[in-house]
Order: structure tokens, then sequence, then C-alpha cells
């Protein structure tokens, strides 16, 4: 069976058929990431919370409305036959997500001391772009999987016509007579 460039894309024909994907899973993570860093603030300077109760206060409503992006916008033609197994593994890979953002945080502030409100921030971005690449990675690998290609369907080969239907019926008669002469033998 021989691979044509159809079905076996080259790595650049890959990366421009995922560029629009990518371009959309931007902007509705960063309509999250406005969500995310707005909750963030107003936890840490009006509600006087912990830098780290902020943190995953601010991502979680930030998951609940990417959430809500990604389902009905950018991967609404995707295979949505089980919801639950979707969520379940939407809230999973999201908390993974949450987890290397708060590491990145609590890292910073507990280990390297930078613990200003702008200091926050800054490390906030930096596990939010390792947080960003790991869901990217996971959300479309796993979580929002390509609805199944309907099976194509092969036509059948065309019934030989004129002299090739008369040898096709010649060489069907000597098989069964070979497998007669073999059997009485």
């Amino acid at each position: 069976m021989a691979t044509t460039t159809a079905s076996n894309p080259s790595l650049a024909q890959k990366l421009r058929g995922i560029k629009g994907e990518a371009v959309k899973f931007g902007i509705v993570g960063l309509s999250g990431v406005v969500v995310n860093f707005a909750v963030f603030w107003v936890c840490i300077n009006g509600l006087h919370l912990a830098s780290l109760r902020s943190n995953i206060a601010a991502t979680l409503i930030a998951i609940f409305t990417n959430y809500l992006g990604y389902r009905y916008w950018l991967y609404r033609d995707r295979d949505a036959a089980s919801r639950k197994r979707e969520i379940t593994l939407f809230l999973l890979f999201s908390g993974a997500g949450m987890l290397i953002e708060t590491g990145v945080l609590a890292f910073s502030v507990y280990l390297l001391g930078l613990d200003s409100h702008f200091e926050q921030l800054g490390a906030k971005v930096g596990g939010l772009a390792l947080g960003t690449v790991f869901r990217f990675v996971s959300y479309r690998t796993w979580v929002f999987k390509a609805a199944p290609e309907p099976a194509a369907e092969v036509p059948a080969p065309a019934a030989p016509t004129g002299a090739a239907a008369v040898v096709a019926q010649a060489e069907l008669v000597l098989a069964a007579e070979r497998i007669r002469l073999a059997k009485a033998e």
C-alpha cells in the first residue's frame, strides 16, 4: 500500500494545520488570563487573601470560563459523545495546569522571597506560561478529541468485461479443477 502526502502530512503541514487552532486557543486562553489576573488582583489587594489562595481562586474561575470557550467555540466540532468523560479530563488537566502555575508562584514567593505584588504577578505569568503549554497539548490530545472520521467506502473492483471476463472465468474453473483433482488423489 503506497503512502501519499495527503495521508501522511509532513511536520510543516501539521504545523500549518494547527495554526488556526493555536490562535483560537490563545484567544480563549487570553480571556481566561484576563479573568485570572483580575480575580487574583482583587483577592490579594481587595480581599487581602494569601497569594496561593488568591491564585487558586482565580485559576478555578478562569478554568470555568475557559471550558465554555473551548467547548462552545474552539472545539465545538469535536466529539462530544461523552460529556462526563470530557469534563472529568478537562478538570483533571486544568487542575494539573493549576498545580504547575501555583508551584511556580510558591517557589518564587516562599523559596526566592519574591513577595511584592508585582513580583507575584511576574511569577504568575511564568507559571501560567508553563501551565498553558501543558493544557494546550493535553486538551487537544485527550480532552477534546477529534470526531472519528467516517469510514471511507472502498469501491468494489469493476467486474471484468470482454476477454478479461473470459480469462477470469477460466482461471476460476482451473482453480476448482485443481482442488477436485487434489481431493481425488
